[in-house]
Formats: C-alpha cells, structure tokens, sequence
C-alpha cells in the first residue's frame, strides 16, 4: 500500500494529484494564463454589495468586484443572533437522538452526512424571508462556497469559514464539530472536549479529518492562526469599499498540502525546485509529520507520464470507460445531470446470467466512484446499472456503491436502487469538471456531439432551392455547398437535381466550398 502526492509545473501550470496503489484519489489544477485563475476561489471573502433581492426566489445577487454577480440564497444569507442559534440547536440535538442511537449501535451511511463536519441545523426562522433582513446597497461581508461554473457566478454565503490543517474557525456561528470520517465515539468524544475549551462563546470551530489523535497544544495552535487570520480580514474591511476582495486563499501548494494531502502519505515527489523549496517551508511549519517525505524528480521521462497519471486523466475526459471484466460504462455529462450507463461488453461469465449481471455491476461501482471523483461531477448524478432479479444483489450492489464514496472528500447522498435497477445520488459541487478544465465545445457541432448527416443536408438543400425556384422564377440557380454535399447531388442522388431541372426548366450550378460547414450551403440566382 502506498500513497503517494504527485506535483507537476509545466510554465504556468500545475497540476496535483494524490494517489494510493495507482488510482488517483484527488487532482487539482492551476494556469496562470487560465482566466480561471483570476476567478473567485472556494474559500475567498469578499466585503461586497447586494444588487438586487429577488423574494419570489428568496436569493440575492452581490457585486464581489467579479465579471458575474454572486448569487447569494437566503440560508445562506442570514445571520442568526446568538439566542436563536442556541434555541434552533436544541431542536437539532433532540432530532439528532435517534440518529446518533443508529450510529454507535449500526452505521447507516445515508445518514452519516447528517453527522458531518458541517453545521446542519437549520439557522434561518421560516418567518425569516430575505427581503425582511436585505436590501439593495447593502454592504456586507460574503465567502465564496462554490465557484463559477459554465454561465453561473459564484455562490456566496454569509457564515464564513476559516479552514486550518487541522480545525476550522467559524467566527458567526456558536457550534463544535468533529469530521464524520473520524468514527471512533471516544474519540470524538475527546475532541469535542478540548474544542470546547478552545471555544469561546458565540464561536464555533471543527475538528477536521486530520486533527484525529492530535493534541491540545496541536489544536490550540491552528485555532489561534485562524483567529489571526479573521483579525486581519476585519482589518482590511474597515478601510475597504464595497466590492474588494478582504482574503485570499492560499497558494496553489499550499492549499494542496492543507486539503488533499494525509499525514500518511509516503511521499511528496515534485519536479520543481521552487515548489519543492515552498513544500519544505510550509511543511516545517504547519505539517511537521510529512516534513522530510518531499523528494525532487528529475528523471527525462515527464512526471505524470511515469506514473501513469496522464493515461488516467485521459480516461477520464472519455465518454466510454472499459472494465476490466470487458464490460463498461458510457458517462454523459450534461447540464442538468450526469448519467452512466452500465454494460456487460464482452463478459459473459462462467455461471447464470443472474450472476453475470451481478459480477458487472459489482466492478462497475468500484469504477463509478473513481470516476466521479477523477472527473470531480457534481450535482444530479444517475446510475443505470444492468437489471437484476434477486433484492440481496441489489442490496450487495447499492451497499458496495455506498462504501466505495466512503473515500470522497465530496459529499454525497445515495438512494436505494429502484426497481427499475436506477440509482440517484448527489454529489456537491464546488468546482468546475475535468472536462470544463481541459476541455472546450467542439466548435463544429457546437458542442452537440453530432452533427446532420449529408443525406439530410442534401434534402434539405433540395427543399430550400425549391421554395427559393418557385419564389423567383429563377431560370439559373447557383448552389455553394461542402463538398461531401456537392459531391452526393452530383453523384448517387443527381437524380434530385436533374428532377428539379426537368420540373421547372432551370439550371442548377453546383460549387463546392472546402470552407463551408457541413451543414452549410448557400443558393444565388
């Protein structure tokens, strides 16, 4: 077992990845040249002013100083006082009783995100519409949550988070927490404790996945950067007008080493020397346990091609992705979902069909997982497995799905496969897919995937000349057209034109145009 931080720059890029035994568990990219880059980031706060409030959609929009306004929700946009939070608080351990009984007799995975590392209770009172707390021109302080995508501005919120190595400050909302991949009661019992000896009142902090097995001292620490850190964002808003940016995120390399890189990772292999150089210091300061596993590369051979890297960042950009079985998965990512469809290919295997069937879908939910993670989908997300008869292979099916997301830093939420053998789940999106990142529309289909066939195109072309005859009385038509097109009416299909000759006593000039789209033509008399 090895798990092992790869980091590649290339002029301008970087690029990251975490892998364990070959699969890639998380990646990240930057361009300095990418107008991406200069996008607002997860984690960023910005002091802004509210646009317009939209109470038939309950949100607000809030000029941040970026090209696209912010689109802030009213939960996210209200501030409860200290009384309120203690009050909805209550409500939220009494339904938290049962769930929390559930999970130290028998983990319910669907239910474990409820435990999580965020603040689920609800902080806005139902009474509490957006109009009834903001205006238009107002000024206040928002976070960046998720960042632009395709058309889409970023989406703020007003509880603003201060993420350390190991804790996360939150100085508007009164909470303790502890990550929900760190199951152990005791210690989370333990946790919690010395977080509520760093708290003071009227804040909240959580435990992230890493703080497991730290210490007081460790704890405090982080905690103590972070209350800096919020010092000097206030700071900065009480000389700032509204739109400016208060705080930016870290480093490219430091935000690798702070959110995807474990304290039992192997090694840090970067073919850089400056990044290797920032590696060391961030580390020697902040991440003392990986401090000495940064190694420099400087083989011939590209880094990310020696590791296999780029082969698996190219399956990903794939529609088709082929299991080891021979079955696969077709993976169609569109606006509104993600969908993936499940095949047996060329696997037949050695028993029932049943069993056939099942032996797929088990590969497949291992694959699909990855995948998710790899292609960073987000949103409505549909999985077609093959059908089965017998409920345990669903069952074993649905439970194995479940414990393969186990591994994603994303939350998800996965309902039971229907009768139909279809599983909905939910994946949070908080930055664009690989194939936003590295890829753009096909500029020939715009984007479509197909494009018409030259037989319609010729119709087509055969049905406009016609109305353009019958409308002018034209006696000499010139058609401009592709030559995959010319080349069909002057070959199998003359008999359209010679039709059309015959039939209204004109004469038809056909010209190719090697410039012209496929579906392009144009008609002159």
């Amino acid at each position: 077992m090895s798990k092992d931080l790869i980091i590649n720059k290339t002029l301008g890029e970087w690029r990251a990845v975490l892998v364990e035994n070959g699969e890639i568990l998380d990646f990240l990219m930057e361009r300095q040249k990418d107008s991406s880059v200069n996008h607002p980031r997860v984690g960023n706060i910005y002091y802004g002013k509210v646009l317009r409030v939209l109470p038939g959609m309950q949100s607000a929009f809030v000029d941040i100083g970026y090209e696209k306004a912010a689109f802030l929700y009213v939960d996210d946009a209200y501030l409860p006082s200290l009384e309120e939070q203690r009050e909805m608080a209550q409500k939220r351990a009494e339904e938290l009783k049962k769930e929390e009984a559930q999970r130290r007799g028998q983990i319910i995975p669907d239910e474990l995100s409820t435990l999580a590392d965020e603040v689920d209770m609800k902080l806005r009172p139902e009474t509490a519409t957006i109009e009834s707390f903001l205006k238009e021109g107002d000024e206040i302080l928002v976070q960046v949550a998720k960042e632009p995508i395709s058309t889409k501005g970023p989406r703020v919120t007003r509880h603003v988070t201060i993420p350390g190595r190991y804790v996360v400050y939150m100085p508007f909302i009164e909470h303790t927490g502890v990550s929900r991949r760190i199951e152990n009661d005791e210690e989370r019992d333990r946790l919690k404790e010395i977080l509520d000896n760093i708290r003071p009142e009227g804040k909240g902090i959580i435990a992230r996945t890493v703080a497991e097995g730290s210490t007081n001292k460790i704890l405090k620490s982080d905690y103590d950067m972070l209350v800096r850190i919020w010092k000097e964002v206030n700071k900065v808003v009480e000389k700032s007008k509204a739109p400016s940016t208060c705080y930016e995120d870290l480093t490219f390399i430091q935000r690798v080493l702070r959110d995807i890189t474990d304290e039992d990772v192997d090694n840090i292999i970067i073919d850089d020397k400056n990044s290797l150089k920032e590696v060391e210091k961030f580390a020697s300061k902040y991440l003392p346990n990986i401090k000495g596993k940064a190694k420099f590369y400087d083989e011939a051979t590209p880094i990310f091609e020696k590791y296999g890297i780029d082969g698996e960042i190219e399956r990903g950009l794939s529609n088709k992705v082929y299991l080891r079985s021979g079955g696969s998965l077709n993976i169609d990512q569109t606006e509104a979902l993600v969908s993936i469809d499940v095949n047996t290919g060329k696997f037949v295997g050695r028993k029932t069909l049943e069993e056939t069937i099942f032996r797929t879908n088990l590969e497949a939910v291992k694959e699909i997982a990855y995948q998710l993670r790899l292609r960073n989908c987000g949103g409505i997300i549909i999985i077609d497995f093959i059908d089965m008869e017998k409920e345990e292979n669903k069952t074993a099916v649905y439970d194995s799905l479940v414990e393969a997301l186990k591994k994603d830093r994303a939350k998800t939420k996965v309902l039971p496969i229907s009768d139909l053998g279809i599983v909905e789940m939910t994946r949070k999106r908080t930055r664009d897919t690989l194939t936003r990142v590295l890829c753009e529309p096909c500029s020939y289909c715009e984007g479509t995937g197909r494009i018409k066939t030259v037989l319609t195109v010729c119709y087509e072309l055969v049905r406009e000349l016609t109305k353009e005859i019958k409308n002018t009385n034209a006696k000499k038509v010139s058609i401009f057209a592709h030559p995959e097109v010319t080349a069909r009416l002057c070959g199998e299909d003359l008999d359209l034109i010679e039709n059309l000759e015959e039939a209204f006593g004109v004469n038809l000039l056909i010209r190719s145009e090697n410039s012209y789209h496929v579906e392009q033509f144009e008609i002159f008399n």
